[in-house]
């Protein structure tokens, strides 16, 4: 008997945390664009592109770079006004569109906010 409200014909989703982030193995280790790591914030709104970039950076070691793909129109004054905060640097910033692409740089000791 299916569970109350649970539809058996709609496939379930991996959580944000599975289907948006990828980290790069140490097999992998850098792909071609130099990046350590992968946050697909397409589809989400502020706070949530930063807010994530920030779990994310938290976890990597300094000098690592973070590639995040965004979409949210206010995404590069977000992220610029983030990165002036913590010490974290845009190394590279491409609008394509609609999409927001950045390659941020962890800091060595980034400020807490």
């Amino acid at each position: 008997m299916p569970r109350a409200g649970h539809n058996p014909a709609r496939p379930r989703h991996k959580s944000l945390s599975q289907s948006r982030i990828h980290t790069l193995t140490q097999a992998d280790s850098k792909d071609q664009t130099g990046h350590a790591a992968y946050l697909d914030a397409r589809g989400l709104n502020c706070p949530l592109p930063v807010l994530k970039t920030k779990l994310l950076l938290n976890k990597m070691a300094p000098a690592e770079v973070l590639l995040v793909e965004a979409t949210d129109p206010h995404s590069k004054v977000d992220f610029e006004a983030y990165c002036a905060r913590t010490g974290h640097r845009i190394i590279k910033f491409k609008e394509a569109g609609p999409l927001f692409s950045f390659l941020i740089e962890r800091a060595a000791n980034p400020k807490k906010i």
